[in-house]
Parts: structure tokens; sequence; C-alpha cells
């Protein structure tokens, strides 16, 4: 079994804790969320609740149960690294739980190599099972690379069950497989779900370099572009089908569990799941010129980034809302346009969380900001507006206006994949936050943290910053590096932000542009300091007689527990969308469970007529991921508000 408990959780101190490599020990309002959420949530896992399916081979209904336990090692792994260093009671605990749901996971394969809990005559075939198989090997890959890194000797047994599980497939509905089908002609939603296991795929193959694994991957490439009703996830993207229009003719949008079904192509969860596969897949064959002839992929390395691209896009402009969320029912239905509407089911929490990742994947890749400030628009409302204050557990659906309420439970379980998922998302935005990265140190958002970073070359950086960041406006960044001769500090500059101030020990520097990353050149030295001021207005958006707030990267609400008048209450027109409100002023909350409180004066209220009621009226509002967050039905919040109309 390699080392104790006991002594792996001491090694793992010295062992980053996240992809990137940085060290990021984050302090203020967002450490104690993040340390709420590991120990109430990750490290509180019933890990033997969520591996007993893998034993009982009995699921006839087609659920997804073996989902659970892929995503929670997801998560699981980078922060058993991340409270080693600190935290060692949930680190052991933590350590303990993994340990035991590998050695559960690994007792319930097959000779055959599978894992899982269809029957035999049922895997493979329709419901989630291959999906499932997707999150066993991501689960055993995240144990393997940790092991791996401590280099402890049983870090082999993950990767050999992940290869027996990936070759059963590979047997079974990969090139002549036994079942007689192809992974897209499996699942739900014309392949999407089977065909997004992709991602671990690649894994497998940058794991053990054995080409066996990037022709199944080429394999599944193909089978996720070529088949007319297949994922078409290529061609549709490259002609410039939105992703809500990306149906077959005839398919029925209002048909019952039409967001379940075989065929259609708007879930939005499983398509970017795929784009996620695709990416990793696009960084393997575009890493030397001898993988890409040896591949023999019908589709060329460049369209699959341009059609990644440009799905992401048409996402950030047709669905994406002021939350930073998207959906209706988890599919893709035009949302941005329609977000001031009470469409049921809103931004469901796995659909937030992969449009995280995949904006993360996009940002490394191209290192475009824009993908930075998606991550950073979604993380602070539609994702930490989901998580309970407690960190416990992640809401199923956040609307816009409503109240905040546990998920349903699936699969005849007592957990549900959007709780599931949770914690992975917390993930994007700690990977990107800081990075040492092609002779850059680079700071993509901004909150108190201690961050560190080594380069290839051996030359190590190290900050503090210091900043109440969103809530304020400003951040300072101090050196804790020298010795290393000049490393350029790159800042990402918000594209939302009119204007920022950035100063270097006292003086300001020149051609800070908003959108962009902003480059401080300079041999860093003890103790230099790095001030960012930035403008952080709040903008009016209107959308079909509806009104809504933004400040910086924040929606604002107005929240019940202000107790401050009808929240229906219309505006009365005059206010143009993208107009600065000067009437609005931070101001104390009133509670600790308020993040941020801001008070208002508005054009509220009709029957304008009378010289009382055409004065404006004074409300509280506050940031999005804190209204309704009491989790009760007394707490009702309000995000887009009516605007009266005139003859």
């Amino acid at each position: 079994m390699g080392k104790s408990i006991l002594a792996t959780t001491f090694a793992l101190a010295a062992v980053p804790a996240f992809a990137s490599g940085s060290e990021v020990r984050l302090k203020g309002e967002l450490g104690v969320r993040l340390d709420r959420m590991i120990e109430n949530h990750v490290a509180a896992q019933d890990v033997e609740y969520i591996t007993a399916p893998f034993m009982e081979k009995t699921e006839r209904c087609g659920w997804w149960q073996t989902e659970f336990w892929g995503k929670w090692m997801h998560s699981a792994v980078p922060y058993l690294r991340y409270a080693a260093d600190g935290k060692c009671k949930v680190a052991e605990e933590l350590c303990s739980k993994i340990e035991r749901g590998v050695d559960w996971v690994l007792a319930s394969q097959e000779a055959s190599g599978y894992i899982g809990n269809y029957p035999e005559e049922l895997r493979c075939g329709e419901g989630w099972d291959v999906w499932g198989m997707k999150y066993t090997m991501m689960g055993l890959l995240h144990y393997y690379d940790l092991k791996n890194q401590l280099e402890e000797d049983d870090a082999s047994r993950a990767l050999e069950a992940a290869k027996r599980l990936c070759d059963y497939v590979i047997a079974e509905i990969g090139p002549d497989g036994k079942r007689g089908r192809e992974v897209w002609q499996t699942g739900n939603w014309s392949g999407y779900a089977s065909s997004s296991i992709l991602e671990p795929v690649v894994w497998l193959y940058n794991r053990t370099g054995e080409k066996k694994y990037l022709d199944f991957a080429t394999y599944i490439v193909k089978g996720m572009a070529e088949p007319k009703k297949g994922p078409r996830l290529v061609d549709k993207a490259l002609d410039g089908v939105s992703v809500a229009d990306r149906n077959d003719p005839g398919y029925r949008n209002d048909a019952e569990w039409a967001y379940v079904c075989k065929h259609g192509r708007s879930k939005a969860y499983e398509m970017m799941s795929c784009y996620q596969g695709l990416l990793e897949y696009f960084e393997v064959i575009s890493s030397s010129p001898r993988l890409l002839s040896d591949v023999s992929c019908p589709i060329h390395a460049e369209d699959i980034i341009r059609a990644a691209v440009m799905t992401a896009g048409d996402i950030v402009k047709e669905e994406v809302n002021l939350a930073g969320g998207c959906t209706s029912s988890e599919a893709w239905f035009h949302g941005a346009g329609k977000q001031h509407l009470p469409y049921m089911r809103l931004q469901e929490t796995c659909v937030t969380i992969t449009w995280m990742r995949l904006c993360q994947k996009l940002l490394d890749i191209t290192g475009d900001p824009k993908w930075a400030d998606e991550i950073e628009k979604t993380f602070y409302n539609a994702y930490l507006a989901a998580m309970k204050p407690d960190g416990s557990e992640f809401a199923g659906y956040t609307p816009l206006s409503g109240n905040r309420y546990h998920g349903q439970h699936h699969c005849y379980m007592h957990v549900d994949c959007c709780t599931a998922n949770g914690p992975r998302g917390f993930l994007c935005f700690l990977d990107e936050l800081f990075r040492a990265k092609d002779g850059s140190a680079i700071f993509n958002f901004y909150a108190s943290a201690l961050v560190k970073g080594e380069f290839p070359d051996g030359r190590k950086v190290a900050f503090d910053m210091y900043s109440l960041y969103p809530r304020m406006d400003s951040v300072r960044i101090v050196s804790h590096t020298e010795g290393v001769g000049e490393i350029p500090l790159k800042l990402r500059i918000p594209a939302w932000c009119g204007k920022a101030d950035v100063k270097l020990n006292g003086k300001a520097l020149d051609g800070v542009k908003s959108g962009s990353y902003f480059t401080v050149e300079h041999e860093w030295r003890f103790g230099d300091v790095v001030e960012i001021k930035f403008d952080m207005p709040v903008v009016a958006h209107t959308l079909d007689h509806h009104i809504a707030f933004t400040r910086g990267p924040v929606l604002l609400a107005r929240d019940s527990r202000f107790g401050d008048g009808d929240m229906t209450e219309p505006f009365r027109p005059g206010v143009k969308d993208g107009q600065i409100m000067s009437t609005f002023a931070p101001v104390r909350t009133p509670s600790d469970d308020i993040w941020m409180a801001f008070s208002a004066t508005l054009p509220i209220g009709s029957h304008s007529e009378n010289p009382e009621a055409s004065l404006q009226t004074t409300v509280s509002l506050c940031d999005y991921a804190s209204a309704g967050d009491t989790w009760t039905r007394d707490n009702f919040y309000r995000t887009w508000f009516p605007i009266e109309y005139t003859p």
C-alpha cells in the first residue's frame, strides 16, 4: 500500500496543489468559503455510500450513480494537497477516504476490466454506463497523479486499472467492437454523453504514451464529427450554427422529458464536456508534426480549435446571462435574450462548472484574457450563488429571481450531480488565479492570497496579495521575490473596467488597457509593491422593458432581508442600457450572511402624477451570490426589475 496515511498527508505539504504547478493560499472571504467547502463537503463525503453501486451491478433504469465517485475524486485530490498545508486533521480524514474509495472501486473491477454497475446485457448501450466509466477513469487517473508525484510504490495500481477499463471500452465499442456499435451510438443526446469519454482517454495516452489510446481517441473524434446523426461538434460550429439550434429538423423541444433523450444536440453540460475532450486532443496532436501525420484524423487540428472557440463565443453571445450562468432545463435556449423571464430550471450548476472548465482550457491554450473574464463573472455570481454558505452542498439550479433551495436527489440516492460536481468549480478559479508560465508571473484573478510559482529553469517567485476585491476596487501586491532577475508580471485588466491605474512602488505606469494583460517589467526585490485601482461603476442593463445592474464583475440584487418594499414595483422609463448609475453607494452590510451591500436611489414606482410618488426611492441591493443565501422560502430576491410601459 506504500506510505501510511499520516506520512502521505505530511508529504503532500511539499507538492503543488493545483494543475498549474503554482501554490495558492486564499485568505479573506474566499478563503473562508473554500475552507468551509473542503471541510463540510469534500472531506465530509461518505465515500462508502458513493462507491457502493460499483459492487452491485444491478442498474437497469439507465441511471448515472457511478459518476459521483469520479467527480468527487477530481476535487478530493487537489483539495487534499491544499488542506495538507495547515489543516492536517481534515487532510488525514480526506486522505483516508480517498484510499478507501480507491480500494472499493478497484475491488469491483471485473476480469474483463469493466468497472460500473450495469448488468452485462445492458453495458455500453442506452443510459449512462459509458458516461460513468468516463468519470471512473478520471477518478483513477487523479489518484495515480497524486501517488506518482509522491513517488509511492502503489501508484501503478490505479493506472493499470484505468488502462484495463479503457481496454474494455475499446473491445466493446471501439473499432470492430463486440457490441457492434460505436461510442457515439450509445448513451444520450446524439452521443454527447458517451463521446465525452474522450477527455480521460487522452489523459491516459498522456500518462502511458501507448498509441492504442491515441488511436481510440482519434476514433472517438471521428464519431464526434462525421456521422450525420452524431454529435456534429465541428461542422455545425464552423458553419456558425448556434448551440441552441443544432438539433435536427423535427426534434421536438416541447416533448415530455425532451431534455433527457436519445436525440437532440442542445444539452449544454454534455456538449461542453465533449469540447473539453476535443481541446485535450488538440493539445496532443498539435504538439508535434509526427503526431499530426500519424493519427490520420479527418479533422484538421486548426479546425478543432476554431470550432471550440466559435462555440464558446456563441455561448457568450447567445446564452450567458449577467450572472455568468446559462441554460434552462439544462439545455441551450438563446438564454441571454430571455434572462429577464422566469424560465424553469435556470442555471444548472453542472453547466456552470463545465462552462468554467471550458473557459479555463481555452485560456490555457489561447492565452486570451477574455476567457478569464468569463470565469470571473461566473465564479463570483452563478457559482458562489449555487454554493450553500457552509459549503456543504450546491443548488441544482439558481434562478435569477426567486429562492435558493436544495437540489433533487438522483438515481435513488441521497446525492445529485450538481452537489457532486460543485467543488470542481472552485478549482478553475484557484488554478488560474496565479500562474508562472512562459517566463511570466501572471495574475488572472484578484483576492487576498499568498501565491508561489516555479519556472522550468528553477527560478521561484512569490507574492502576497491584499485585496477586498470585488467588494472594493483596489489591489495591493507585495513581492516576496528576489535574486531571480527580471521576470515580467502580467496583470489581467478586466474588459468591464473602463479605466485602471497601476503603480509600481508608488510610481504610475502608462499603457493600461481594459480587456488585456498589462505587463510590469521589473527585477523584483522583497517589498516591491504593485497597486491596482479599478474603475468600478454600477452599470444599468436593459432588456425588453426590464432593468438590472452590475458593479464590476458582480450582478446586484434586491433581497427580502432588507425589508425595503415591493420588489415587483416597476421602474419609470428613462434609464438607458449601459448607463453609469451615479446614485449607488457601497454601505455596511446589515449581517454576516451578506457579503456586499449598496444603497441606491432609483426612479421606482408608478402613479408618478402626484408630487410624493414622483420622487425617487432609496433601496438596498447586495451581490447576487449573497441574495437568498439563507436557503429558506421566506428569503427571496430579484435581479431583473420591470420597467413600466408608456402609451
